[in-house]
């Protein structure tokens, strides 16, 4: 096996659809949440299925240095070791919630039962809902817990995620992104999280894999691959920055919190987290404006040093300004093009960069 396949997932499928065409390449960490993201009909699903097995795509997957697919081999679905939770829960109708949750466990050789049961129950907050005979009862959100369980209980080594909160209101969408994050924190597993919401993909992801009319035009860390002004994702309504931070003050008085990070200190709505603790915070580019000079008497205290490193134009009236506040942090800006004529505003320009608004994530 070739050294570059270790550590790492690797995969390359071409796959010719009634009216898609599908050819993309990808390699991703063994490690954390790896997002397949992109918009509607751009393949996420469909490279999913492919990596699953359920679709027969010519190509090769690797995973872990160990060959799933390729010229020779075509492992079979049920003897690839992963969990697959679809937009819908699926839940067996039948079945209590318990046995839903066991009905892999069981299939699964003590010996190498990698996840116990007590454990998911306690990540998911199924204490609860275990003894519950009506899986229908149950709202979307706890349906779709139960289905994230039934998934992990079969100890598999790569957890596949088509979209599982499409199909939730945002009301459970809320009570069941504390569960994912605190998975993204405690699970030793890899997984790939398909969503076309950028919120999810910047909430939960480490690495980014962005795919366009069925193929991957970029591939890389979360932070790094948001930044890139080459990219639609820069570009989107709601394109920003996330900043891996640590929590560092807590002002009682107030009630806010300092986070530091390489580039500077942030102070955001108090936070729960003890200092020491790393937190994720996303700054949106239309609540980052820029000054030539240090601002004095403004309502805006988050203000940092930052230096343009790009400037795009974005449509007659706009252009998006890439700052780069340390050698591993950046924002980004969506700013009139007005403005930037009339600061003069230029690539290398030392400024200064006046957050609004920052959104702690986890």
């Amino acid at each position: 096996m070739s050294e570059k396949h270790v550590s790492e997932i690797r995969a390359h499928f071409t796959l010719q659809l009634e009216s898609f065409a599908l050819d993309a390449t990808f390699s991703a960490p063994v490690v954390g949440v790896t997002a397949l993201f992109g918009p509607s009909g751009s393949g996420k699903t469909t490279l999913l299925r492919c990596i699953a097995g359920l679709e027969r795509a010519a190509g090769s997957l690797y995973m872990n240095g160990e060959v799933w697919q390729d010229d020779t081999i075509f492992m079979p679905t049920h003897r690839r070791p992963l969990g697959y939770v679809f937009q819908e829960a699926s839940l067996f109708p039948h079945l209590s919630v318990r046995a839903n949750l066991e009905y892999g466990f069981k299939r699964i050789p003590p010996s190498e039962r990698r996840v116990p049961l007590e454990q998911v129950v306690e990540w998911l907050g199924l204490e609860r809902l275990i003894e519950r005979g009506d899986p229908a009862k149950l709202s979307g959100g706890e349906r779709q817990r139960v289905a994230i369980g039934r998934a992990l209980l079969t100890s598999p080594r790569l957890l596949l995620m088509d979209e599982p909160l499409a199909a939730l209101d945002t009301n459970s969408k809320q009570d069941i992104l504390p569960y994912l994050e605190r998975l993204h924190r405690e699970l030793n597993i890899p997984v790939l999280y398909v969503s076309h919401a950028l919120d999810e993909v910047a909430r939960l992801a480490d690495h980014l894999v962005l795919l366009q009319q069925g193929r991957v035009i970029a591939s890389g860390a979360l932070g790094e691959t948001l930044a890139r002004l080459d990219l639609p994702t820069a570009h989107l309504d709601d394109a920003g920055a996330v900043i891996m931070a640590a929590v560092a003050q807590h002002d009682e008085a107030y009630h806010l919190t300092r986070l530091d990070f390489s580039g500077g200190s942030l102070w955001v709505g108090q936070v729960k987290q003890p200092p020491g603790s790393r937190v994720r915070a996303r700054v949106l580019a239309r609540d980052v404006s820029i000054a030539t000079v240090m601002p004095h008497g403004s309502s805006i205290t988050n203000i940092l040093n930052a230096r343009i490193a790009e400037i795009r134009d974005e449509g007659p009236d706009k252009v998006m300004v890439r700052l780069m506040l340390s050698e591993s942090h950046v924002l980004l800006s969506r700013i009139t093009r007005r403005s930037r004529d009339l600061l003069n505003l230029t690539v290398g320009m030392d400024v200064f960069a006046q957050i609004k608004s920052v959104a702690l994530m986890s």
